[in-house]
Parts: C-alpha cells; sequence; structure tokens
C-alpha cells in the first residue's frame, strides 16, 4: 500500500485525529476524510467548529461515516474508549476488502479483541495500536505501538506517512495492554494529584506538602517541580477528564480479567469523570492554585477553619 496513493480515513476527529492529520505525509495520501458524530450534532456551532477544524488540516469533513471510509485503505478509529466497539461494529461492513483497520483507541485488549472479530469477518484488516504519549507536540511523531497479525503491513504504512510507531510483537490486545497498565500510573498519579492539591488548598496546608514532596519526589533541585507537574495534571483532567474515565474503565475491566478485583482504577475513573464533567477546561491556569481553587468552588468544597 505505501508505495502506491492511497485514501487516508478517520473514524472521530478529535485532538488526537487532528495532531496526526496535521503532520503527517501526504506524498502518498490521494484522499483524506473524517467522520465525528458532532457532524450530527443538533448544535450548529459544534458542527461548524468541526467544520472549521477539519478545513483547517485539509481533511474532508463528511456527514455520514460510510462516506468517510468509503474506498479508504487506511482507516483510523480514534474515539472515545467507551464507542471504540460500536465504531468497529459500524465500520466493518462499510470497509474495503482487505483495508487496514487502526484501533487506536485506549481499550482493554479483550475489547479489542472484541472489534478484531467483526473486522476480520466483514474482511478488512484489524490493527491494534497504542498511543503511548500525549499527541502534542509531537503530532504525527507522537510513539506509537501496533500488535496483531497485520502489524507488518500497517508499519509499513505509517512509514510511508512519517509516523512514529513500532511493533509489540504478539497478537492483538499485546498493544493495549501495554498502554493500559501505563495508564493505571499516568492517569492514577494524575488522580491522586487532583485528590492531594485540593485536600492541600482546603486544609491550608498545600504549599508545605508540594514543599515536601519536591524534598522527598522531586526529581530535581526545582523547586516549582510539583507545583508545575500539579498545574499540568489537573489541566490534563479538565480538558480531557471525561475520555480519561472512558480509559480507565477499560483498565478496570482488563484488571478484573486478571483477577484483581475492585481495582483503584474504578477509583481514578471517578476522579477523572468528576472533574471532566465540570466543562472546566478554561480555568486550567498555570498556577495549579488558581486552578485548584476554581474546583473548589465548582464542587461546593469547604476549607477546613480554624477554631
Amino acid at each position: 500500500m505505501s508505495q502506491h496513493a492511497f485514501q487516508l480515513a478517520f473514524i472521530g476527529f478529535g485532538e488526537a485525529a487532528e495532531a496526526f492529520s496535521s503532520g503527517v505525509s501526504r506524498r502518498l495520501v490521494s484522499r483524506l476524510t473524517a467522520f465525528d458524530l458532532k457532524a450530527n450534532s443538533a448544535d450548529a456551532a459544534v458542527r461548524e467548529a468541526l467544520a472549521a477544524r477539519c478545513q483547517a488540516q485539509n481533511v474532508i469533513a463528511c456527514d455520514a461515516l460510510a462516506e468517510a471510509i468509503n474506498n479508504a485503505d487506511l482507516v483510523w478509529s480514534l474515539v472515545t474508549a467507551d464507542q471504540a466497539h460500536a465504531a468497529a461494529e459500524a465500520a466493518a461492513p462499510l470497509l474495503k476488502p482487505g483495508a487496514l483497520f487502526l484501533d487506536a483507541n485506549s481499550c482493554a485488549p479483550q475489547t479489542k479483541q472484541r472489534s478484531a472479530r467483526l473486522v476480520e469477518q466483514a474482511g478488512g484488516r484489524y490493527v491494534d495500536v497504542a498511543v503511548m504519549a500525549p499527541v502534542l507536540p509531537s503530532r504525527h511523531r507522537t510513539p506509537l505501538l501496533v500488535s496483531g497479525d497485520h502489524a507488518a503491513a500497517a508499519l509499513d504504512t505509517l512509514q510511508a506517512l512519517d509516523m512514529n510507531a513500532r511493533e509489540q510483537v504478539g497478537p492483538v490486545g499485546r498493544a493495549s495492554s501495554v498502554k493500559m497498565v501505563r495508564s493505571i500510573m499516568v492517569k492514577g498519579l494524575e488522580a491522586l494529584t487532583a485528590e492531594c492539591v485540593l485536600a492541600g488548598r482546603l486544609a491550608g496546608v498545600d504549599d508545605d506538602v508540594l514543599a515536601s514532596l519536591n524534598a522527598t519526589h522531586g526529581g530535581s533541585h526545582n523547586s516549582a517541580d510539583w507545583a508545575d507537574r500539579s498545574a499540568y495534571n489537573l489541566e490534563r483532567m479538565l480538558q480531557h477528564g471525561e475520555r480519561r474515565a472512558a480509559e480507565m474503565t477499560e483498565v478496570s475491566l482488563f484488571l478484573t480479567e486478571l483477577g484483581m478485583a475492585q481495582p483503584l482504577s474504578e477509583r481514578t475513573a471517578q476522579w477523572q469523570r468528576r472533574l471532566g464533567e465540570l466543562q472546566l477546561a478554561s480555568a486550567a491556569h498555570e498556577d495549579y492554585r488558581l486552578t485548584a481553587d476554581a474546583l473548589i468552588a465548582a464542587l461546593n468544597l469547604k476549607p477546613l477553619t480554624e477554631d
């Protein structure tokens, strides 16, 4: 596929799809399309914003899934984790025979295996893809892991697109296993940061707590290290908390399948969802104190009062 012009399509046009499309080599891409559920939103402003983002990346915005993936050689699925299997189910019968279906959603291995069966039965080639870092600022050069029977074919095409991918040897589910286990730490630390910082602000001891963390777990001599980390982690949760909650629900499913009952990741999902649902992305600030105080107000939390 990589030696000839091919058609590329995105299912879902959020941050990841926008980042990838903004940087991938177009040398061999004859047509680039996208379909996002926001195209059918009842809110005209939402539809117009999606169309504008697609236009800015020279991507053809489609009003229907069938239109977007019609005759596409490579289909990226970049939706929320809770919609990933539904996206594969809807796309499978519409795929061109032999089309590569790159499922880059943060799903449990067993979810991806169920999706793979649908795609393969319909004549497509399913590839498990794990996005291993934030897509900004690296965009199309964000590290990716791919696994499954068609990993080699996917790597060939991704190389032609100038993307940064390597194979995680193994069946569908191996790449996502790496992602899921990693997310226990990454998203879990975000949730712990929120709990720690909000508690610190409410108790009036956040400066002391972060100073102590810098002294014992700083990893550098920068006194603002944990303050910066806190600001960043809170921003990520406010911006993407609902999507992260869906991912951590998949992580919990994975861990339960491994026999780890009542995993801590369930609580992580709750914190991520709680902050994401506030719709306070605009309140994120470089000073974690301002972000935390906005959250305290939105959550109707009461500071600890002195007698």
